[in-house]
């Protein structure tokens, strides 16, 4: 059942879905390297892996199925176990009678066919998929989160209760305070929570997981368990079992496959015990890039451009939450080449990054980010990062360096990109020292992503346009929307607000009934050229700054949110949601 290279070359070749050129280099290179002509196509994005597949399904004769968007029957899936179908990338998905369907990424493997033949003693019927139909159906073994809970809490809270406090550290250790806290961890990881929140209150302990920026309750555990729970974080995260008047913090990791994640753990006193909230950082995520993350058009060449500057300050701003250090961290991610030294000082540390020297802040011992910045000074840094910008020390010490030859990336916390640069003159720094030292400053937001397998479309009404137009200028908005590079494919020249199609979430088994699914970024790029730097010089307005930008092209982060929602990305609800001072 092996398609050979030059089989797979002759079909490719025939039914001309690649430029001769690139199939010949290719085969030239599979013949050269002895490797598959299937994994050099892939490698070049000459075709995508389920184009490939499908043309293998075709060429074998066999069928190809898609089960990305599949559920399939617990039963059904059981007929493969599951160490099996993760370590030999086998899932069975229908059952007719005497026959068992199966997709497979390998179909010569007959030894696990058989098995499976054995094991089940039907007949099995072989389809072709692809790696990501494999992964999404290997996520289905797991059991969800209350099934799992139910059987752990009926078999031993009570055994757990019974310990009480009297040993905290033997409760820790124990076997079903761990089995709590790992189950409680791998479907937060499932469900690809930014946040796990574990709140004690008088009668029970309540968990929630913050999902693409919102929280949602998970489970709710009895009241018996919480002593068990607090010890067990705590001794994952190297922290004082017996102390209990004070916050602490501490930070463990979990590695186990193709699985590496960083847990900060924050631990709270309150009037029922200690709250924790453990926040998730997957250091295995593939590198974010500023186009995943939502900037696009003119406002990202504008980024590009002013991070290969050799000094001066970048400045991202937004409240808490927003992205901020996501957008730093990506902008470091591109700057980081052996020829330059990247040092950061932060609070806390959110990611490991190789060859950036990481500072984590003190602040009893008195490294604060301003001793911190002082001393990197010295560290002779081409590219220095400063967690945020709090006081005017720091905001001098990092003038001085972006004047002195560094690139300064720091973040703030202002409501838009214009009413930063008004900010930094009343922290106390001089309007000419700021003109000639900010670069650029982004200011940002984070908004849901619509689910793509269920989003509902509508167009506005005349009641949705009136109130939107007591806060918005509507006008403006569908010239800016008609222009975009983005957007104007959605939309016509002689379109009005009442013929664009926009979406709404709706809710569906893929998004989990919420009708969102990840998040991109809102924007704004206030470039600070010799126009705006002489306003700065002159201390002029937010409003001033703001309109001059917008002039000379900036979006705002309404605007950008109204082309990215008519585009399909987000909801014209998720934009107010996120945009409302």
């Amino acid at each position: 059942m092996r398609i050979e290279n030059k089989q797979l070359y002759d079909f490719i070749k025939d039914s001309d879905l690649i430029r001769i050129g690139d199939l010949d280099a290719a085969y030239a290179k599979s013949q050269e390297e002895k490797r598959r002509l299937g994994e050099i196509l892939t490698e070049k994005n000459l075709i995508s892996e389920v184009k490939l597949r499908e043309l293998c399904a075709y060429i074998l004769g066999v069928p190809f199925v898609d089960l990305s968007k599949e559920i399939i029957e617990p039963d059904i899936l059981q007929m493969v176990p599951e160490p099996i179908a993760k370590k030999y990338k086998i899932v069975a998905f229908e059952k007719n009678g005497q026959e068992l369907k199966v997709a497979m990424l390998n179909p010569e493997d007959i030894q696990t066919i058989d098995f499976i033949k054995k094991k089940t003693g039907l007949r099995i019927i072989i389809c072709l998929t692809s790696e990501e139909s494999i992964d999404i159906i290997l996520k289905q073994y797991e059991k969800s989160l209350k099934a799992e809970f139910g059987d752990i809490i009926e078999k031993n809270s009570t055994e757990v209760g019974e310990e009480g406090e009297e040993d905290l550290e033997k409760v820790a250790q124990g076997l079903p305070i761990i089995r709590i806290v790992d189950t409680l961890i791998k479907h937060a990881i499932l469900q690809g929570a930014s946040d796990i929140h574990i709140e004690p209150d008088e009668v029970e302990v309540r968990v929630r997981y913050r999902i693409d920026g919102i929280l949602h309750d998970a489970m709710t555990l009895p009241r018996q368990v919480k002593d068990g729970i607090i010890a067990r974080i705590k001794v994952l995260s190297n922290l004082k079992l017996d102390e209990h008047r004070i916050p602490q913090d501490g930070r463990f990791k979990i590695e186990k496959e193709d699985l590496k994640i960083s847990f900060r753990v924050s631990i709270l006193p309150i009037f029922d015990g200690e709250k924790i909230v453990m926040r998730l950082l997957d250091e295995t995520s593939k590198g974010l890039t500023l186009e995943k993350m939502g900037l696009t058009g003119n406002a990202l060449e504008i980024v590009h451009r002013q991070i290969k500057k050799p000094n001066g300050m970048i400045l991202v701003t937004g409240p808490t939450g927003s992205g901020k250090t996501t957008t730093l961290y990506t902008v470091m991610d591109l700057l980081n080449t052996p020829e330059v030294n990247i040092s950061t000082v932060e609070d806390p540390v959110e990611y490991r990054m190789n060859r950036v020297n990481q500072t984590q802040i003190h602040t009893k011992v008195g490294l604060t980010f301003a001793a911190g910045l002082r001393s990197l000074l010295r560290q002779d840094p081409d590219i220095i990062m400063v967690g945020e910008i709090r006081d005017q020390e720091t905001l001098e010490m990092a003038i001085h360096a972006a004047l002195t030859g560094h690139l300064v990336l720091s973040t703030l916390h202002t409501n838009s990109a214009a009413a930063t640069l008004p900010r930094i003159v009343d922290m106390g720094a001089e309007p000419f020292m700021v003109a000639s030292t900010v670069n650029v400053i982004i200011a940002q937001r984070l908004v849901r992503k619509l689910c793509s397998d269920c989003k509902k479309s509508y167009k506005l009404t005349e009641k949705d346009l009136d109130s939107l137009d007591k806060n918005y200028d509507m006008k403006s908005l569908l010239a800016i929307v008609k222009n975009n590079d983005i957007s104007k494919g959605f939309v016509k020249e002689k379109f009005l607000w009442k013929d664009i199609t926009f979406h709404k979430a709706n809710g569906c088994e893929q998004c989990g009934g919420e009708g969102y699914k990840g998040r991109s970024g809102i924007y704004e790029v206030l470039e600070v050229d010799n126009e705006i730097e002489k306003m700065i010089s002159q201390n002029s307005s937010t409003e001033d700054l703001e309109n001059k930008a917008k002039s000379k092209g900036m979006l705002t982060m309404v605007e950008d949110g109204f082309v990215k929602a008519v585009a399909g990305i987000t909801s014209i609800e998720e934009i107010l949601r996120v945009t409302k001072e």
